[in-house]
């Protein structure tokens, strides 16, 4: 439950508040002299404002926990209306009851008496509630605004990973390297590779102009980007695709997929007796992606930056967080579909 940063504006609000109603109200009595002094009637406004002030602070701090955001404002305005208007009126009616009573003033308060309390008391409610809604809102949209600015940096930063992956050295290199022992082994497959070579860099040069993609789009990058590892690993490493057919209609971010491959094979031994195994599926809301785990001896550190990357695009685009499951046998990214609209 949050709580309300407000001990300065209580120490200073609540003896002003107090002080005003004192002078500019009460500081009279048409009927004689006053049964108290100035600081006599001073201290009992301050326990009267004091009362009003903490009541309708607990209904402050109730609404904004359950009305937050900023889009939440009309609501929990509403609802302060709607409360603290009859506590209000109900605190100083029975404040004003007893002192009509009890005579602590020395004299009875006529029915003006009463109006003119519960009016007073609703002025300063409102007064210091429009202050602390006030307050509360610029302090909501400034927060705002700066988790704006935070995930617009985090955009570009997004962006320019996704262009060093797109021209990664040591991506290219291997790939190179591969296609050079193709050439002197079979022609054929060497120009099949260089096919899928310039269809993976297509899609990555293309792919950043796009916000979101189909999720078969990401499918068929995927499986032609799987093609050239498999051209370098061979059965060292298997990709098994299961989508079902309700979620092909999903949208995610480009280059989901090929980071999380890269992933799974920069952090783990591509063994002919233990091949590195990855699967593609998709569960409700959800499209899956395990890889049998087998850490290098020489573990790679890693920087997380790949799935940063995943992360901070789904900050950016305020959809929920991506999943990561690790176990002692495999590792696990859910990244959630995002609905077409």
């Amino acid at each position: 439950m949050k709580k309300l940063n407000d001990k300065w504006f209580r120490i200073i609000g609540i003896p002003l508040i107090a002080l005003m109603g004192h002078l500019v109200f009460y500081n009279r009595n048409d009927e004689g002299d006053e049964r108290f002094g100035f600081w006599g009637i001073y201290l009992i406004s301050l326990a009267e404002t004091m009362l009003l002030w903490e009541i309708n602070r607990l209904l402050f701090l109730y609404f904004r926990n359950r009305f937050p955001s900023i889009g939440d404002t009309r609501k929990r305005i509403t609802g302060l209306l709607l409360t603290c208007t009859p506590v209000t009126l109900l605190v100083r009616t029975v404040n004003i009851w007893v002192y009509d009573k009890t005579l602590l003033w020395g004299y009875r308060f006529p029915l003006e008496g009463y109006l003119h309390s519960v009016f007073v008391a609703l002025l300063f409610v409102l007064i210091v509630g429009a202050i602390y809604e006030a307050l509360y809102y610029f302090s909501r949209w400034n927060r705002a605004f700066i988790e704006t600015e935070r995930l617009k940096k985090e955009n570009l930063q997004t962006q320019f990973d996704s262009l060093k992956a797109q021209i990664n050295p040591h991506f290219l290199f291997n790939n190179l390297s591969t296609l050079a022992s193709l050439i002197t082994e079979d022609q054929r497959t060497a120009v099949q590779f260089v096919e899928e070579l310039a269809d993976v860099y297509r899609y990555l040069l293309q792919a950043n102009e796009k916000t979101l993609v189909p999720v078969q789009a990401e499918i068929n990058f995927a499986e032609a980007y799987y093609h050239l590892l498999k051209r370098r690993f061979e059965n060292r490493i298997n990709l098994t695709v299961a989508v079902n057919e309700k979620e092909k209609d999903g949208l995610l971010p480009p280059l989901t997929l090929q980071l999380l491959l890269e992933n799974a094979v920069k952090h783990n031994a591509i063994l002919e007796e233990s091949p590195l195994e990855i699967k593609i599926y998709t569960e409700p809301g959800y499209l899956v992606v395990e890889n049998s785990l087998h850490e290098k001896s020489s573990a790679v550190r890693s920087t997380g930056m790949g799935l940063n990357n995943i992360s901070s695009k789904y900050k950016i685009l305020r959809q929920p967080d991506v999943l990561i499951i690790r176990t002692a046998t495999h590792f696990i990214v859910k990244v959630p579909l995002i609905k077409p609209t």
